[in-house]
Order: structure tokens, then sequence, then C-alpha cells
């Protein structure tokens, strides 16, 4: 069961859609600590920022996908990860270390070049958007 005491790592973004990067970036970060809070910062219909105008999936859909995703690799919700709808962050800022780690998780070729803009491209081009 998920445990909102128990040491956790953070996923932040937009999900939009989720997608095999972001499920091997969830499969690296579970094994830090067991558990992972994936939150999905409020843009849809919205900009997240410079270059992050398309975010057409609502929060039900973007809890659906990361569901559906993790679940196809046995992850379940309420045990492994949780979900949280955040506001639109666009900036993390803190005073100094106390506790936390800033972490950039590096993938090979196959992984860094999936792209959420070409997904969506693709899914209009077959009018599934």
């Amino acid at each position: 069961m998920f445990d909102f005491k128990k040491p956790t790592v953070q996923m932040l973004g937009r999900w939009q859609p989720w997608h095999k990067g972001h499920q091997e970036l969830f499969k690296r970060c579970v094994q830090k600590t067991g558990q992972v809070i994936i939150q999905v910062r409020d843009v849809h219909q919205s900009s997240g920022g410079e270059g992050q105008d398309d975010n057409p999936f609502d929060w039900d859909l973007v809890c659906k996908n990361i569901e559906e995703g993790l679940a196809s690799d046995g992850y379940q919700r309420g045990v492994e990860y949780e979900i949280m709808l955040v506001p639109n962050i666009v900036n993390i800022t803190y005073g100094r270390g106390v506790g936390y780690v800033f972490e950039e998780e590096t993938f090979d070729d196959s992984i860094t070049e999936i792209s959420a803009t070409k997904i969506r491209e693709k899914m209009r081009d077959e009018g599934d958007l």
C-alpha cells in the first residue's frame, strides 16, 4: 500500500500523453524507494510554459493513460505509485539541500528520442485526437 510517510520519488510532468519514455523513467524511479508520486501539472488546454502549448489531454485521460501504461508492467496505483493533480508548476526553487536529491536520468537514444509532440501529431493525423 502507498505510504505517504515513506521516502518517495517525485515525477512531475504534463504527461501529454504518457509514453514509453515516461514508463522507463518510472521504472528507474520506483527502484530507488519502492514508491513514486506522479504529479500531473494542470495544463489541459493551456500553456505549460514556453514551447508547451499543446496540452489536449485532461486530468481524467492523463490518469487513465498512466494507469493503463503502468498496469501493463504490473504496477498498481495505490501500491507502487499514486497520481496527484498539481498547479501548473513552471519553476522549482529551493533554499538549500535539506534531504532532497535532484537527479536527471539519462537513457539511450531509443528512449530519449521519444517525443510526446510527435505522438500527438500522429494521433491527429490518424484522427485519434
